[in-house]
């Protein structure tokens, strides 16, 4: 297992070159919906410590997920995020581990043990971490949505974790270059400990079900790669189908 190892001074370049060479380059925009610092309402009875953990669980559908994610955290988070990844990737790329990503080995039950003990430590410590429980990279369409119980078993080792679903939508509307719309959800707060593993990994599988079809949905009423209200995390200048529009426009006058 690979431990993640912080680096204040990496993270700092990397986001720079994260927001304005990697992502510029390869999307039109990048747009978030909701918040990745939850706050229950007054309705709910519950407020939200400062140190409150919190197990982010979202949709995998595109290599890009963890760069974006780190963005969107980065952007607009207080919180101090980490992110499980795939150990075979860790190794290829190690730099992640310096922006907070850790290992997990599936192929192994030895390796995933540390790597659920590590998880546990980072959520009883009260820190954010990501994880991906569909356990690989599907397509967004991809139905139904099924969870491995690895993400019951951290909620049931630390039962006041909040969870929350995030959902990445991409797509190609109007422009060249892909759009990515990201939604963070309603928080979930249960006493997990009472829940089995497979009964929370089929609970939240659905939950994340049922906001990625609702984000499509209001994504295709909308018309736009964004939902109206986002918050914009990247927005690129002129595509080059604008670019072309406004060409033959000049060219007609």
């Amino acid at each position: 297992m690979i431990p993640a190892v912080k680096s204040k001074q990496f993270n700092r370049v990397f986001y720079l070159y994260n927001q304005y060479y990697l992502l510029r380059r390869r999307f039109r925009s990048f747009t978030l919906t909701g918040t990745l610092d939850p706050q229950l309402d007054g309705k709910t009875g519950l407020s939200i410590a400062p140190n409150q953990s919190v197990l982010y669980f979202m949709n995998h559908s595109s290599w890009w997920d963890g760069l974006l994610l780190y963005h969107a955290a980065i952007r607009t988070s207080a919180g101090d995020h980490y992110v499980m990844m795939e150990e075979q990737q860790l190794q290829q790329y190690a730099f992640f581990r310096k922006l907070g990503a850790y290992s997990i080995n599936k192929e192994s039950v030895t390796a995933i043990r540390k790597t659920m003990q590590y998880t546990t430590g980072l959520l009883q410590s009260g820190k954010r971490v990501w994880i991906f429980p569909q356990g690989e990279i599907l397509h967004q369409d991809a139905r139904p949505i099924r969870f491995r119980p690895g993400i019951g078993l951290l909620l049931r080792r630390s039962p006041q974790t909040l969870a929350v679903p995030v959902t990445l939508c991409h797509g190609m509307v109007q422009h060249d270059l892909p759009e990515i719309s990201m939604v963070a959800g309603t928080p979930i707060m249960e006493d997990w400990s009472v829940w089995k593993s497979e009964e929370i990994a089929v609970r939240l599988g659905l939950v994340l079900e049922q906001q990625l079809d609702n984000h499509k949905s209001e994504l295709v009423r909308n018309g736009q790669g964004s939902l109206p209200g986002a918050i914009s995390l990247i927005r690129n200048g002129r595509s080059t189908s604008e670019k072309y529009d406004a060409a033959r426009k000049r060219g007609i006058r």
